[in-house]
């Protein structure tokens, strides 16, 4: 029995790569996006032991994370490919929600060697009317996705309009910007939607009257609770300017007495924020209008988009990889990875071949350099008596194991000691089964 050869790689003749729509890589396009989005949700080594049992795939902590990483700088350059698109052609934005939320904030990241670096997000939200819950209005946010990038706030500013655009933001009919009144997010505000309703988070105002109570009556004493319960109610439900005025008589109070310097600064600094931000703290008529006063929304993005991969136990990330993990990790918890990951496929294999065709141009004019330098070169001296060179030997590459050449079938001839060379035929076959009484003969 003949063995079959042995396989090697050769060209599939099918169609090209292109056609087939691969990616880079040995993987399939459907494991390399099952490697991407696990990624994204877990650490790379844990992807490892998830592949290997549910696909029965074999790879590395290291391929893993090249992929990550190659998926989401592709969906970082084309999100800053269409914000510079977007400034240029001046789309029109499609239609906003009626009431849309937008919350900014930032979560400290931990970089390699002990460096800590801040992640900018912005949550983006439609407002619901506001419903009853344990005989309180309440106001719930829907429809959430995210923007965040470890960049400077001039650069993120700028950079969240391709998110903004998706969403409407523009031409929302009323935005709500609940945050916690840093300087930086009101710029973002300025640039984003500079008409939007700009309302302090009221447990960061909460924090900053607390600050002052307890200066002044003591921390964690029954006075202060009594107090903060009945001052924040008041700041709730009332006017904003009975309660600043009561903190800052409680401040002049202090200044009076034998206070310390660092108390007194403390109690100034936090006076004067909320004084500050007097138009943001009207949350009686905020809610009265049904709008929310708190910024959780951006909080728990905060926690779900970047810190639950970002800060896991012993991680460090190089800076440069921070914005792919962040990117992804926006498209999966804004539940949009069957939208965006076409065009991060796309890209990905589109920079995969411009690759490729940028290493055949260099090999190309290498190529030529040395054709040009061979042509150029100084002739032999007549004294010198060149040698003929052998000529070359062809060898053709064959694969390993495989059949030698067949040579040509010919008739199949017995050998001389084959029995039926011995066997009697024709008239002497007759005469022979005579001879044994053959009775058919």
């Amino acid at each position: 029995m003949r063995l079959a050869p042995s396989v090697v790689q050769g060209f599939f003749p099918l169609a090209k790569r292109e056609e087939l729509a691969l990616l880079p890589g040995t993987l399939t396009p459907s494991l390399q996006e099952t490697m991407v989005r696990l990624g994204t949700r877990m650490p790379f080594r844990s992807v490892v032991e998830e592949l290997a049992y549910l696909k029965y795939v074999t790879t590395t902590e290291a391929t893993v994370r090249r992929h990550a990483e190659t998926a989401g700088a592709a969906y970082v350059a084309w999100q800053t490919e269409a914000v510079e698109r977007i400034e240029h052609t001046l789309p029109t934005a499609p239609a906003g929600a009626a009431h849309q939320l937008m919350s900014a904030d930032g979560a400290m990241v931990p970089l390699v060697h002990g460096e800590w670096a801040e992640v900018k997000t912005v949550a983006i939200g439609t407002i619901q009317p506001p419903v009853l819950e344990r005989g309180e209005r309440v106001v719930h946010t829907t429809q959430l996705s995210y923007f965040s990038r470890l960049a400077d706030a001039e650069t993120f500013s700028r950079l969240a309009t391709v998110e903004t655009q998706r969403r409407g933001t523009e031409r929302a009919e009323i935005v709500c910007a609940v945050n916690d009144g840093a300087e930086w997010i009101q710029g973002f505000i300025d640039v984003q939607r500079h008409d939007a309703v700009r309302i302090l988070d009221f447990s960061h105002a909460a924090g900053y009257v607390a600050q002052i109570g307890q200066a002044v009556l003591g921390e964690a004493t029954p006075e202060f609770k009594t107090w903060l319960a009945t001052t924040l109610h008041e700041l709730k439900h009332d006017s904003p300017t009975q309660v600043l005025q009561t903190l800052q008589n409680m401040q002049h109070q202090l200044e009076g007495g034998a206070a310390s310097a660092e108390t007194l600064d403390r109690v100034r600094a936090a006076a004067s924020y909320l004084d500050k931000r007097k138009a943001q703290m009207d949350y009686a008529r905020f809610q009265a209008a049904g709008y929310p006063i708190g910024s959780g929304s951006v909080e728990s993005g905060n926690k779900v988009v970047v810190e639950a991969r970002l800060k896991g136990a012993g991680m460090h990330w190089a800076r440069a990889h921070v914005n792919p993990m962040v990117a992804l990790r926006d498209v999966l918890c804004s539940d949009r990875w069957e939208e965006d990951w076409s065009q991060i496929a796309t890209r990905v294999r589109g920079e995969s071949l411009h690759a490729h065709q940028q290493r055949q141009r260099a090999r190309w004019t290498q190529h030529r350099a040395t054709a040009t330098v061979s042509s150029n070169a100084t002739p032999v001296s007549a004294t010198h008596v060149a040698l003929p060179l052998p000529e070359p030997i062809q060898v053709t590459p064959m694969a390993r194991n495989a059949p030698s050449p067949e040579k040509p079938r010919q008739p199949y001839r017995p050998p001389a000691n084959h029995p039926w060379r011995h066997s009697p035929i024709g008239s002497a076959r007759f005469k022979s089964s005579q001879r044994l009484g053959d009775p058919k003969l």
